[in-house]
């Protein structure tokens, strides 16, 4: 049976920051990716966001690796040549009940240390001529990456110190060492590998996995859940320069504008709750009609979209750990001092600001083992 330092399940942009923090850190280092490609999940369906960490309850996990990640990430980028844009972001208001909803994110930001400042509507306007609002939050920290060039540089890195990715490489269960003893990988084509630090980051499958660790308990392990995000993008140039969000309402932070590299917008993600019980079932297939309940969102901030304009894009899916009508948690970085086993760590629930926390993910999981 081979054996090695370290073996992290998952090569999107969370799992490849994870090998690539253990690696560095000296420790042997596979990633085993089911698929052919790195990134092919969750990584390869999202915004394409930096987040500052203006909304996340200060002290959380959320906050804590959101503006850490960014700072790292700004950084990573700069050194590595990763295409990326600090654009910034409007938060903004259509009504008083919404503009004092600025207020508690500004009291938010500030908690967590993220620099927001609030403008009233002449000033949004002088920046963003296009945009309607009463009041908006500038966060001059957001930004947009191209989130396959990151994975690359990340995976670069990986390989400089010594690791690499298995593509092709599909893990079927784990027998988890105690006393001393590795854990014991068993791959879906027969072979085993050992390794006494191993990370659970397979996203949408994370949760299924964890259910095949003999040996964890399975009061550690959450129920997923999975939400489906479509995004919708625009026929034509936006008439925007950064970002545009609506005022946060529970735990979906509305139909938000954001642009690409290339300067083209797309509107979404929606909230869709998928009734899949495996990620297996997910059709990522975006209904046309759906766009429909979009436009009186969206003129909400931007009267003049035109009728039309909104094309199917495509869709994400979100790993959630909680279920329809109930609180958005934090994210579960579950290390030994949680379920008992030394050298595992899973990751359950890392949607937003997954992306933007990645490199301080990879951080605290070392930490942890």
């Amino acid at each position: 049976m081979d054996r090695i330092g370290a073996l992290v399940v998952g090569a999107g942009v969370v799992g490849l920051a994870v090998a690539r923090a253990l690696a560095q850190a000296g420790h042997e280092t596979i990633v085993c990716e089911a698929e052919t490609a790195i990134g092919q999940g969750v990584s390869s369906r999202n915004s394409e966001v930096i987040h500052a960490g203006l909304y996340y309850t200060p002290g959380s996990l959320k906050a804590r690796l959101c503006v850490r990640g960014k700072e790292m990430l700004y950084a990573l980028c700069a050194t590595h040549g990763v295409p990326h844009r600090n654009c910034g972001k409007f938060v903004v208001a259509n009504s008083p009940e919404e503009a004092k909803g600025l207020d508690a994110l500004l009291a938010r930001a500030a908690a967590n240390g993220v620099p927001v400042e609030r403008i009233d509507a002449a000033q949004a306007r002088a920046a963003e001529p296009a945009l309607q609002c009463v009041a908006a939050l500038s966060s001059p920290t957001t930004g947009i990456v191209d989130s396959h060039a990151l994975m690359l540089a990340l995976q670069g890195d990986l390989e400089r110190a010594g690791g690499f990715v298995a593509l092709g490489s599909a893990v079927d269960s784990a027998v988890l060492g105690h006393d001393g003893e590795p854990h014991v990988v068993r791959m879906a084509d027969g072979s085993e590998i050992a390794a006494p630090i191993l990370v659970n980051s397979a996203s949408l499958h994370a949760c299924a996995l964890a259910r095949r660790f003999a040996g964890l308990p399975p009061s550690a392990i959450p129920r997923e859940h999975f939400a489906k995000g479509n995004y919708y993008s625009l026929a034509g140039k936006a008439p925007f320069s950064r970002l545009i969000y609506p005022a946060p309402a529970d735990a979906w932070l509305g139909v938000h504008l954001t642009l690409d590299l290339g300067g083209q917008a797309k509107f979404g993600p929606d909230l869709e709750w998928l009734a899949a019980r495996t990620p297996q079932e997910i059709d990522y297939a975006v209904d046309p009609k759906r766009a429909d309940g979009f436009y009186a969102e969206v003129r909400r901030y931007w009267p003049a979209l035109p009728d039309g304009a909104l094309q199917p894009s495509y869709s994400g899916v979100r790993p959630k750990i909680y279920g329809p009508g109930e609180a958005a948690p934090d994210f579960r970085i579950d290390g030994p001092a949680l379920h008992g086993v030394q050298g595992l760590v899973n990751l359950f629930g890392i949607e937003s600001p997954g992306l933007t926390s990645a490199l301080a993910i990879g951080e605290h999981v070392l930490d942890l083992v």
